[in-house]
């Protein structure tokens, strides 16, 4: 009986470990990921074709985290960042900054409104 009883005692330790760890750990925004893999802060260069250099980038923020990008254009368009509805106006030469709470949880795209092209893949994860 005792062997028992030491067994449900050593559980509910381990049951209290968890749920201590995971109301202390909480909603940690400080892991969002909003710089490049060296570090930086991500800039979208976008050519004179209206084409982001390199491709589409990629952003993943946590919710309750900061998304923020800059886009560095040598044509004149709209950047627009959809599903958080976010229009700025870019000239020819010129750079606009996105730097938005991360408020709403799921995959959406950034895009040169006028010409149609995407430039980023943003993920806000829960």
């Amino acid at each position: 009986m005792q062997s028992r009883a030491r067994a449900l005692v050593v559980l509910g330790v381990i049951a209290v470990a968890v749920a201590l760890f995971a109301v202390l750990k909480g909603n940690d925004s400080s892991s969002s990921t909003t710089t490049t893999a060296n570090g930086k802060p991500l800039v979208i260069t976008i050519d004179k074709s209206g084409k982001p250099v390199g491709g589409v980038a990629s952003l993943t923020v946590n919710h309750g985290g900061t998304i923020h990008f800059t886009v560095d254009s040598a044509v004149a368009d709209e950047v627009h960042l959809h599903g958080y509805d976010i229009p700025k106006d870019v000239t020819a030469g010129g750079s606009v900054t996105f730097n938005v709470p991360a408020t709403i949880e799921g995959v959406f795209e950034a895009e040169l409104e006028s010409r149609h092209e995407k430039i980023l893949d943003l993920t806000v994860n829960p």
